[in-house]
């Protein structure tokens, strides 16, 4: 496996002593978690000149801080958020002694029936998770301001959403996380989103939004929650890191990934004869449909949030890091 990008020379935290001390700790961690992480085998090389020099910025970050660093990441459809978050923790926790608690987004998406009664007042595609609105931000707001409150005694409860069901999981379900973390990382498709100017709602940008959405109330509704809550929530990030990828028709290709992987789960709950009626399986039609909901936002973050995140992973057509940007 090559690694087609380095970290800046520039940028480079900690003597190089440290950090291959803290490449070995976290190759040994590593070398039991590559399964589960679904990433190729022998990446020590990615380890040395990614994601330990990623996790001593990070943790010179959150030293000079001296108090939990919010790390949001921003990445559209199937770029790899979950699995980048997967990689840091264990990175900080194994290569720098970091405490390190993550959630996404997604996991604060409002209930259905919530999402129901917004598309009952407002606009039906409000009832489709994930544009702004969609989610239950106070909550966001409540869980990391409890985390950055927490003592080594607190507990703080993070919801879980079940996409396979599109709905909530059941609050005794929830994770709950104990002690004060020294790393928070918080991640989604619309981490870090700035709204957009009235003018720029005006014209549809693809077929959904020209028959559902003529008027544009849908559009300009999600953008205003950009402007407001979303805003306030986006105010308490310390870092944003931003996974670029390299166009819409790969985020099309990798959220089709995702669905197959989502049926391949269905299949085998069908072969240990368990319940899988539950779970909503898209086809290829209603993964198009589905994305164009996210298009608009997700187009203005590609032209806008390379300058403005702190850091910058740009992703080519295989899904690798070529380019590292640190602004």
């Amino acid at each position: 496996m090559s690694v087609l990008a380095s970290w800046p020379s520039s940028h480079l935290c900690l003597t190089e002593t440290e950090r291959q001390t803290a490449v070995s700790a976290v190759a040994a961690a590593f070398s039991s978690a590559l399964e589960n992480l679904q990433v190729d085998i022998g990446f020590k090389e990615m380890v040395e000149q990614i994601y330990v020099p990623m996790g001593a910025w990070i943790a010179q970050h959150q030293n000079q801080k001296q108090q939990p660093l919010v790390l949001g990441i921003n990445g559209a459809q199937g770029a790899g958020k979950s699995t980048l978050f997967n990689l840091l923790e264990v990175t900080l926790t194994e290569g720098f002694g970091l405490n390190v608690v993550g959630f996404s987004i997604d996991d604060l998406y409002k209930t259905r029936a919530d999402r129901a009664k917004l598309a009952e007042q407002i606009h039906p595609l409000l009832l489709t998770r994930g544009v702004p609105g969609t989610h239950d931000i106070e909550l966001g707001i409540d869980i990391i301001d409890s985390l950055l409150k927490a003592d080594q005694h607190s507990v703080t409860s993070i919801p879980i959403f079940d996409k396979s069901i599109d709905d909530r999981c059941p609050e005794h379900t929830w994770q709950e996380w104990v002690g004060r973390p020294d790393v928070i990382v918080f991640e989604g498709w619309c981490v870090g989103a700035n709204p957009q100017l009235d003018e720029a709602l005006i014209e549809p940008v693809n077929e959904l939004e020209r028959v559902e959405d003529p008027e544009g109330v849908w559009r300009q509704y999600a953008n205003q929650q950009l402007k407001e809550k979303y805003a306030e929530l986006f105010a308490r990030l310390d870092l944003l890191l931003m996974l670029q990828v390299p166009s819409m028709q790969a985020v099309f290709e990798w959220r089709s990934l995702q669905e197959k992987k989502l049926a391949e789960r269905m299949l085998y709950i069908h072969d240990t004869k368990q319940p899988s009626d539950h779970l909503r399986i898209m086809n290829e039609q209603q993964i198009v449909r589905f994305i164009q909901h996210y298009e608009r936002l997700t187009r203005a973050m590609l032209e806008q949030m390379p300058d403005q995140a702190d850091l910058v992973l740009r992703l080519n057509e295989n899904h690798k890091i070529e380019e590292i940007r640190i602004n």
